[in-house]
């Protein structure tokens, strides 16, 4: 019984000390870019537009894209039709 306990308690404890990815997209800016390289590349969310992101990607091999999980910076969509 007591083999049996802790079976049970070992395999809980795999399971729920699995491990934590890193959130990619930061949901506070519109705008991210994605580098690309050899040994892996990354995603950077940190801008507030195309313009701004595509300076910082010029020359390199990388490329700007919209946040997909943008969170409108805390402001409301507008409703269209709605009196």
């Amino acid at each position: 019984m007591r083999v049996l306990a802790c079976m049970i308690l070992t395999i809980a404890a795999v399971f729920t000390v699995a491990s934590a990815r890193a959130q990619t997209y930061d949901p506070n800016y519109p705008v991210c870019l994605q580098t690309y390289a050899t040994g892996g590349g990354y995603i950077d969310c940190s801008f507030t537009s195309l313009a701004q992101c595509a300076a910082t990607a010029s020359g390199r091999s990388a490329q700007c894209l919209n946040n997909p999980y943008f969170a409108l910076g805390g402001r409301k969509p507008r409703q269209h039709g709605v009196y």
